[in-house]
């Protein structure tokens, strides 16, 4: 069999062996360093826990029965410096009863004396790649304790500074002189409070949504969406508020239908998001333009707008969570910095893309790729198109 390293790696994965013979410890050194191990050989228990300690290696072969300190003790001594190191045992008085009382004790497995080469081999394989998925999962699982960590501050942060604010109004409020401009500035700090309330409204939406973005449980439904209809619903609840930025909002929507398969109020946040902020970051005098076409079986919807646009240094990170850009007047309005990414997670969840392209002074295009709706009964003929026509969610 033809040996060879099986890990590139920028350091070679480490191997200690325990064994009171000699020559196992020499046959074991030379097999693992052919395969591009780094081989460790210790006599006793002792001098392997010792070495085990300074070396903190990824897999150590211990023998049973050995002089001094046992392998039973060993492997649970190891197991005390690291529980993920891969335990291999090794005697020459294997029987069913020591190999199951090894493995209770941590043992990975068990190999009998005198083994070939390609059984340690093989075992070493198969024990290093079990002690790469471990520590990848307890990668995973520290990147998720961290991202919570790192949630809770954000939330604990981003509560606190309306409730802060908010506090402040309705002491000024309690304490408000009586005089003839009174009820005009009382009014003043209501209309502050409940901005600030809004705030706290809007951050516990995303939160909730970003919940069942997380949770799995984002789409409750997988029906016929008319994007043609949904958009152009979307933009007149918005044209109000357009009006009051003094942007201007137009669109430019085919005459027929623009059909996907997807769950309504999701879509509903997704477009949302990116008309509300194609009217937030643009600029007085401004236009927001949506247009969708579908072509080779996909539907295109593109929002554009002529604001503060996004430099191109804070492009890659425009759909991570908790990103907002802080410089060049994006920072003058509120927001979670989720909007953006929970587009991500839907558009994705539906097997589609979002792509932006951005000028720095000049404006944002975000764009919506996705599968456009497809039925085999449409090709039955005109009674199931008129079915298709019927059930059509235009909401």
């Amino acid at each position: 069999m033809e040996e060879r390293p099986i890990k590139e790696s920028a350091r070679p994965e480490i191997v200690v062996v325990i064994d009171d013979e000699y020559p196992i410890r020499l046959s074991c050194e030379k097999i693992l360093t052919k395969m591009g191990l780094r081989a460790e050989t210790f006599e006793d228990g002792a001098c392997g826990l010792d070495g085990v300690a300074r070396l903190k290696p990824d897999m150590v072969i211990v023998d049973l029965k050995m002089p001094g300190i046992s392998g039973m003790e060993v492997i649970g001594r190891v197991h005390e410096i690291d529980p993920l190191i891969v335990i291999i045992v090794v005697t020459g008085y294997a029987t069913i009863d020591t190999a199951v009382e090894a493995m209770k004790c941590g043992g990975y497995d068990f190999l009998p004396k005198p083994f070939s080469p390609d059984e340690l081999r093989l075992i070493v394989n198969r024990g290093l790649e079990r002690r790469r998925l471990a520590l990848e999962a307890a990668r995973h699982e520290l990147e998720q304790t961290m991202l919570k960590r790192r949630f809770v501050t954000f939330v604990s942060h981003q509560l606190r500074t309306p409730l802060v604010a908010i506090h402040q109004y309705l002491d000024v409020l309690r304490n408000l002189d009586e005089t003839g401009d009174t009820e005009a500035r009382r009014r003043e700090w209501l209309d502050r409070c409940l901005a600030r309330i809004e705030e706290l409204q809007d951050l516990i939406k995303d939160w909730l949504t970003l919940a069942r973005v997380e949770g799995g449980t984002l789409f409750k439904e997988r029906i016929r969406i008319d994007l043609n209809c949904l958009v152009a619903d979307i933009l007149e609840t918005y044209e109000q508020t357009a009006a009051a930025a003094q942007v201007s909002l137009e669109a430019h929507l085919p005459d027929n239908h623009l059909l996907v398969a997807g769950d309504r109020s999701c879509l509903s946040v997704l477009f949302d998001n990116l008309i509300t902020n194609a009217i937030k970051y643009n600029k007085p005098g401004g236009k927001v333009t949506v247009s969708g076409s579908e072509s080779r079986g996909e539907v295109v919807i593109a929002v554009a707008d002529t604001g503060i646009g996004i430099a191109e240094k804070y492009r890659p990170f425009l759909f991570e969570e908790f990103f907002r850009v802080k410089e060049d007047g994006a920072g003058k309005t509120g927001g979670t910095g989720l909007g953006l990414h929970i587009c991500k997670q839907i558009v994705s969840e539906m097997g589609g893309t979002i792509e932006v392209a951005s000028e720095a002074g000049a404006g944002s295009t975000f764009t919506v790729r996705m599968a456009a709706w497809h039925d085999p009964e449409a090709e039955a003929g005109s009674k199931s198109d008129e079915r298709q026509e019927a059930n059509i969610d235009c909401g």
